[in-house]
């Protein structure tokens, strides 16, 4: 039995990839400005703005994953524009 490959299939493999990749981004730059990978000065005011950044990162990233796992990044009625929910 041949499986059949649509363009919305392709399309949608295409999502969940990608949305799994930036998830993985963001989160990985989160641990590497926690971890001051990339070597900042380490006067008080950049050490302040590296964590506020790995903070905003790691928690955005967290955001993604709960919205990738959970499907909210996907329209399945239609375009949204059309007003297809």
């Amino acid at each position: 039995m041949a499986v059949k490959i649509t363009g919305e299939g392709i399309v949608n493999a295409l999502r969940v990839f990608f949305g799994a990749f930036m998830i993985v981004v963001y989160l990985g730059m989160s641990v590497l400005f926690m971890l001051n990978f990339f070597k900042f000065s380490t006067t008080p005011a950049w050490t302040l703005a590296r964590w506020v950044f790995a903070v905003i990162l790691g928690v955005y990233g967290l955001y993604r994953g709960y919205r990738q796992v959970k499907g909210l990044d996907y329209y399945r009625g239609g375009n949204k524009a059309d007003g297809g929910e």
